[in-house]
């Protein structure tokens, strides 16, 4: 259900919301990180997310919902809702070096 909400508003203001996130640089990228390349945020970067989105919740009020204690665990809906791909990135194997 609360997927369900965020969905919802964060949809209907997808298009606010990334225009200021290419203004901020780099938040895009941290924030489909672990989409893309399958290996989890670090502290910092959650943090750097975080305030990220705290600026963008002076114009989208709902995102202040992964700001609060916990909101972290909610980041992937964020990055699964905003990703305009149908499906996840497939990591290319073969560019991983072998050991």
């Amino acid at each position: 259900m609360l997927k369900f909400f965020l969905k919802r508003q964060i949809l209907k203001n997808k298009t606010l919301i990334f225009h200021e996130a290419q203004q901020m640089q780099g938040f895009l990228f941290l924030l489909f990180k672990e989409r893309n390349t399958e290996s989890k945020w670090t502290r910092e970067e959650k943090e750097q997310i975080k305030a990220y989105l705290k600026r963008l919740s002076a114009y989208v009020p709902v995102i202040i919902l992964f700001i609060l204690p916990g909101g972290s665990l909610m980041l992937p809906i964020l990055a699964e809702i905003l990703d305009r791909r149908k499906q996840r990135r497939i990591p290319d194997i073969s560019s991983v070096p072998a050991n």
